[in-house]
């Protein structure tokens, strides 16, 4: 799915535990103090894919400038 400049994949990386990647749509490096990422995964266990993705999400809305995004279009929850 994508959100804001984002695109996020959810993957089950054990049965029932669910982890979400986060990568630019652009297909840019995420670049946090300097050190470019081509993926973030995310570090928390959920139960379903849909948590996952609200995780991540949250997540975007809190660093998504800081992951390397200068874009000045608002994030999706401040439309």
């Amino acid at each position: 799915m994508i959100y804001g400049a984002f695109e996020i994949n959810s993957f089950e990386a054990g049965k029932g535990l669910w982890h979400a990647r986060i990568q630019r749509a652009d297909r840019e490096p995420v670049v946090i103090d300097g050190i470019s990422f081509p993926t973030l995964e995310l570090g928390f266990a959920w139960s379903d894919p849909d948590a996952a993705i609200a995780h991540a999400k949250a997540q975007i809305d809190r660093y998504g400038r800081r992951y390397g995004v200068t874009s000045t279009e608002p994030s999706p929850t401040s439309r």
